[in-house]
This record gives C-alpha cells, structure tokens and sequence, in this order.
C-alpha cells in the first residue's frame, strides 16, 4: 500500500474551490514530484495534506485518514513540510534551528549523530552554525530548512519550489543534496517543483496539474520522452 494516497481531493479557501480531483500516490521510500503552471494548485495541494487548508476526498497515510487534522498532529505522524519561502527562524542560529526541528526526539546521541550528518551534507551549514538564520543566504536558508525538517526524523518529506529564488549553480548543489539525503535515508519525498529538470534530478514519477485537477501521471522517463511535457516543462 502506498505511504501516501490522494483520492480526488478538493480544497478550498473561504469559499473558493482550487483543487478539484487531484489524485497522488507516493510509496514508501519513493520520491513524486508536482509539475504545474502557476496557479495550477500545486502548493495547495500540500497544504491540504499538512492539514493548513480545508479540503475534501481522500488523504490517507500509512493507512489511515489525515484530512482535517491539524498540521502539528500531522507533523507528529511523520510528515515534514519544508514551505515555499523555507520558514526558518531568523533569531535563531543554525543549530537552534536544528534543534527546534528536533525538539519531540528523545534519541538524543542519534539526534547529535544526525547534525553532525547534515552538516557534512550542507558543508555551507558548517561554516555557519553559530550565525543566525537571517544572516544566510537564500541558499544556506533552503539548505537550513530542509536539514530542520529532516530532524524531526520524518517518513515523508514534502518540498514546495526547494530552488525557487537561488541562483542556478546554487540550486544544483541544493538538490544534489537533497538526492543524497533520499538515496542514504531512505526518506519519501513529495516535491513541487517548476524547474522540472532538477525534480527530475530526485524523483522516480511526476503528477502534473491542471487547474486544480491531476490531468497526467507518469515515471520521469516516460515523461521525459513526451514532448508536449518537454515544450511545457524541460525547455525543448
């Protein structure tokens, strides 16, 4: 059965509908990206299932029904949400912000283990870890953010628009690291992603929408090869 399962789900804010039938399946371990114009209900559709706006169908993880908890139980039963925007706590310092994203832990040695591990990752992170959150650049706050999300040791980690805002050298080092992270943990990922090419850099399929609905579902390689997705998405 999958980790993660979206079955027709809707959502709105306030009384707007903007999404209408958008079905997704993320296995244990497997990493999905969201392609999509602007507008096309990606970032809502990861909202809906860290539990920040009210939506309707079917949201199931690990086997049972999320839609409509609230995000910290959400949070609790394993699902990390990295924003658009990152979120970091900018008077906070980086290994602040590494420790509040481990705060529900009681592994404190493996807790210690996984800094030392991020920090090896995102060397940048190293170099900085007595400096506060707000003094990094945008590439060391993504970074940041994605190692705080980790740290709460998640199943599933879910990535709104990781390269959006950094350079392009930047958000090839961001998800080379992001690929690494899935490789040697084992971690689920759900990705929202405009630069297609870096999603498919990480994730084993791709669901694309369509104002507000799931329209096509496919492995990178089968969409790779399609060429209204390449025209639309992959710049060829």
């Amino acid at each position: 059965m999958p980790l993660l399962e979206l079955v027709d789900v809707t959502a709105f804010y306030g009384p707007v509908q903007v999404l209408d039938g958008v079905s997704i399946s993320v296995p244990e371990g497997g990493a999905v990206g969201i392609l999509g114009a602007n507008g096309a209900g990606k970032t809502t559709t990861l909202r809906a299932i860290s539990g920040t706006v009210r939506a309707g169908g079917t949201i199931r993880y690990r086997d049972r029904s999320i839609r409509g908890l609230k995000p910290e139980r959400v949070a609790s039963l394993g699902i990390a949400h990295v924003p658009e925007g990152r979120g970091t706590l900018g008077n906070l310092t980086v290994r602040e912000n590494l420790m509040v994203g481990a705060y529900l832990r009681k592994d404190h040695r493996q807790v210690a283990t996984d800094v030392e591990y991020l920090l090896d990752l995102f060397p940048n992170l190293r170099e900085r870890i007595r400096s506060n959150a707000s003094a990094l650049s945008g590439g060391e706050q993504q970074m940041l953010a994605v190692s705080r999300a980790f740290m709460a040791k998640p199943r599933l980690l879910i990535l709104d628009e990781p390269s959006l805002g950094l350079a392009p050298s930047t958000a090839r080092n961001v998800y080379d690291a992001i690929g690494r992270l899935r490789r040697e943990s084992g971690i689920a990922m759900l990705v929202v992603e405009q630069n297609a090419n870096l999603a498919f850099s990480v994730v084993d399929s791709v669901t694309v929408l369509e104002t507000g609905r799931s329209v096509l579902s496919g492995t990178t390689a089968e969409l790779r090869g399609d060429d209204d997705i390449r025209r639309a998405y992959l710049g060829g």
